[in-house]
């Protein structure tokens, strides 16, 4: 059974930063790509961020210049260390992985097999 753990949430204060760990039983790790979405409340889940198996990450508009997303492949683990953080950043961020091996991207909720259980950013003003 695949798990992706996460792990890294919390509350924090506007222009704050947070790093979310996505940790993946799948196996190899490095020939998935990986994404991360959000879901703000109320809201439907939106993405975030994506990274190729060959490294090359993709950003939303809206986190683009203040996200970064990498992984380490001996872990199996990608990273999403987040910055300058604010108010409309709140919401459960979710890992995610498609079926196969070599998917360009994940960037859509239809390219994903497997979720995460989420974990809640809380950005105060």
């Amino acid at each position: 059974q695949v798990q992706l753990v996460e792990s890294g949430g919390g509350l924090v204060q506007a222009g704050g930063s947070l790093r979310l760990s996505c940790t993946a039983s799948l196996r190899p790790f490095s020939s998935y790509s990986m994404g991360w979405f959000r879901q703000a409340p109320g809201a439907e889940r939106e993405f975030v961020a994506a990274i190729s198996w060959t490294s090359d990450s993709y950003y939303a508009d809206s986190v683009k210049g203040r996200f970064t997303l990498s992984r380490d492949n001996a872990k199996n683990t990608i990273y999403l260390q987040m910055n300058s953080l604010k108010p409309k950043d709140t919401a459960v961020y979710y890992c995610a992985a498609p079926s196969e091996v070599h998917t360009l991207v994940v960037r859509s909720g239809y390219d994903v097999k497997y979720w995460g259980k989420g974990t809640l950013i809380t950005v105060s003003s």
